[in-house]
C-alpha cells in the first residue's frame, strides 16, 4: 500500500509539478454504488438492478459518474497531506469528465498532479489534476481538475 506524500503547507507551492501516486486501490461494490443512489434519490436501473443492468450496455450495474466524483477527497488524501493545515475545504471543480464506466465490484485509484498554488485570503489554493483510474480498465473512470483551498499558520504570502 502506498503512502501519502507529506508536504508543509508553507512549502506547497514550492512543489507545483509534483506527480502524485497512484494511490492505493478503493473496491467500488453493489453496496456502495445502492447507498450513494438512496442518498441521491438516482435509483436508474443501470446503477440499481443487476439482473438488467446484466443485459445492458456495461453489463452490470456502473457506479454513477458523481459517486466515482464524490471518492477524490479520499483518494486525493491517501496521496498527499498538507502538514501544517489547520483545514483544508473543497473549492470546487474546473473541469470533470468520465471517459469509462466503474462496475460493481471493480477497483478504483487516483493519480494526481499538484499543478498550481496560489495564495488566498488567510491560506492558499492548490489545483489538482486528478485521474481515476478503474484495475484493468483501458479509460480513466474521471478526469477531474479539482480545487482545494488549505488554511493554517504557516502559510507565508
Amino acid at each position: 500500500m502506498s503512502t501519502p506524500v507529506h508536504v508543509p503547507l508553507r512549502d506547497l507551492a514550492d512543489a507545483v509539478g509534483s506527480v502524485l501516486g497512484p494511490g492505493p486501490w478503493r473496491q467500488v461494490d453493489q453496496q456502495r454504488i445502492d447507498t450513494f443512489a438512496d442518498a441521491t434519490d438516482d435509483h436508474q436501473w443501470i446503477h440499481t438492478d443487476p439482473e438488467r443492468a446484466a443485459a445492458g450496455p456495461f453489463g452490470a450495474t456502473v457506479a454513477h459518474g458523481y459517486l466515482t466524483l464524490s471518492l477524490v477527497p479520499t483518494l486525493l488524501g491517501a496521496l498527499v497531506v498538507v502538514d501544517g493545515a489547520a483545514m483544508g475545504v473543497n473549492y470546487g471543480l474546473d473541469r470533470v469528465r468520465f471517459p469509462a464506466p466503474v462496475t460493481a465490484g471493480s477497483r478504483v485509484r487516483a493519480s494526481a498532479v499538484l499543478a498550481e498554488v496560489q495564495p488566498v485570503g488567510g491560506g492558499v489554493q492548490a489545483r489538482f489534476d486528478v485521474t481515476i483510474e478503474v484495475e484493468h480498465g483501458a479509460k480513466p473512470a474521471c478526469i477531474a481538475t479539482v480545487l482545494c483551498r488549505f488554511y493554517g499558520a504557516e502559510v507565508s504570502a
